[in-house]
């Protein structure tokens, strides 16, 4: 099968990507406003660069058509705490995806238990296996698209001792969720490439 993207609808493009481009991990955003601190899953998430340090996040709007809170949060405070969601997290991560109002805070009404580490960013998710600390950059403009790819850059990182497998090499085994089509999955089952000649 062969599909034209100029003559799909952005539903039926939105299906096709999200079930293709796959795992997808999910970026599990912090931010804070006026003392309410939002956390949001965001699956259109990758990494940009490593000079500088840099992610790539897509940031949909609200039924209502307004920014959602972390995007609106954003273009406020400047700041972030991006967090990578382990499989014991899974519930709380989906449950926070829920369109909440402004004013209340997902972290509150699902128990969604936080740390501290620096006092210039929002805390973070505890017992997650990494967080990133995050500045935002720039807002790219997509001509006619919902969402808005919104780069942020890494100040600082966190690592759970556990995912460390080597810290004079900085080697990392990070287990994390994964958006694939409709559903997750669990990442950490860490395939060995063969030797090349």
């Amino acid at each position: 099968m062969l599909f034209s993207y100029d003559t799909l609808c952005a539903t039926e493009r939105y299906k096709l990507m999200s079930q293709s481009i796959v795992p997808r991990p999910v970026a599990w955003i912090v931010t804070e406003n006026g003392g309410i601190v939002n956390a949001a899953p965001f699956s259109y998430f990758t990494g940009l660069s490593s000079q500088p340090p840099t992610v790539l996040v897509s940031i949909g709007h609200k039924r209502d058509g307004s920014p959602k809170d972390t995007l609106a949060n954003l273009r406020e405070t400047g700041r972030c705490t991006l967090c990578i969601t382990p499989p014991a997290l899974l519930e709380a991560m989906h449950l926070s995806s829920k369109e909440l109002g402004k004013q209340e805070s997902e972290t509150e009404r699902f128990g969604i238990p936080l740390t501290r580490l620096l006092p210039d960013f929002p805390p973070m998710v505890e017992g997650v296996p990494a967080a990133f600390f995050c500045r935002f950059y720039k807002e790219i403009e997509l001509e006619g698209s919902k969402t808005v790819p919104v780069v942020l850059e890494i100040v600082s990182q966190y690592l759970e001792e556990s995912a460390v497998t080597d810290k004079e090499n900085l080697e990392l085994a990070v287990e994390a969720v994964a958006r694939v089509g409709k559903g997750y999955a669990r990442l950490g089952d860490f395939i060995t490439p063969p030797e090349i000649a």
